[in-house]
């Protein structure tokens, strides 16, 4: 939904936001002067929405802190979708999709584990060939690293391109899991769980953080990796290309054929 001044009266107390509200839209607190011109027509995601309302008025930090945490433990006891496994046709044609809507494909690689990482992306758009992204190098990481940072890319991807729906496909359950599924029991219990360490956990809890924001305009899918899907095979060799160029920011990979990227090195 968009922020209109209706929904602006239903969340201000005295004409103004709290802390944790402010946080919420990305506003700095104390809020600047027009603030609130800053956040008209801005889009929330149904989450953002309840919680600017929940949490309206002139509360304790320990009160808004406690609501947010309330609200987080509620939406942890629903079914969250899980990913399901997509088949070749329905790849293709998620690829081929209405104008302005992303078809985005998200891998890892390891050489060793652990050992050097690298993550790569593949991004579709209609009526032009994929955007390769490759980065997010780390000298002494894991597969499950390499996944994460790639899927948290795709995010954010994602989150740039909010007037239309978009899909991510990813061959890393582990990833989709921690993010769409596990992260809302762990962040009930504080982000702890009994069966011992949460590993890679800041990294989980910012891509889950920023999953909730933006999951009502994204479809996030399970595919199979090594199985022929152009746009897997693509981001995977990002990934491995990624060990070789040892960047860690991302930068775009220039080509001039599908065929050529496939043909570089693949683990």
């Amino acid at each position: 939904m968009k922020i209109d001044e209706n929904y602006l009266e239903l969340i201000l107390n005295d004409s103004t936001l709290n802390k944790a509200q402010a946080k919420i839209l990305d506003l700095p607190f104390p809020l600047e002067d027009s603030w609130d011109t800053l956040i008209l027509e801005k889009e929330l995601s149904t989450r953002d929405a309840n919680l600017l309302i929940l949490l309206k008025g002139k509360l304790a930090l320990k009160t808004q802190d406690q609501i947010i945490k309330n609200y987080e433990t509620l939406s942890s006891f629903r079914n969250p979708k899980k990913a399901e496994p997509v088949k070749q046709k329905e790849v293709e044609s998620t690829n081929t999709q209405s104008s302005g809507s992303l078809s985005i494909y998200s891998d890892g690689a390891c050489s060793g584990n652990p050992g050097e990482a690298g993550s790569g992306v593949a991004v579709y758009s209609s009526n032009s060939k994929p955007v390769l992204y490759f980065g997010d190098y780390v000298k002494n990481g894991t597969n499950n690293i390499a996944e994460l940072n790639a899927l948290y890319k795709a995010l954010l991807i994602c989150q740039s391109n909010p007037d239309y729906p978009n899909t991510i496909f990813s061959d890393s359950k582990y990833s989709i899991d921690c993010i769409c599924t596990w992260a809302y029991g762990w962040k009930a219990k504080g982000w702890t769980k009994k069966s011992g360490e949460i590993k890679n956990l800041e990294l989980i809890k910012e891509a889950h953080f920023l999953y909730e924001k933006i999951k009502d305009n994204i479809t996030i899918k399970h595919v199979k990796g090594h199985a022929g899907v152009e746009g897997n095979e693509l981001a995977d060799r990002m990934a491995v290309h990624t060990i070789k160029a040892k960047n860690k920011s991302y930068e775009t990979y220039t080509y001039e054929s599908i065929d050529s990227v496939l043909n570089l090195k693949s683990y």
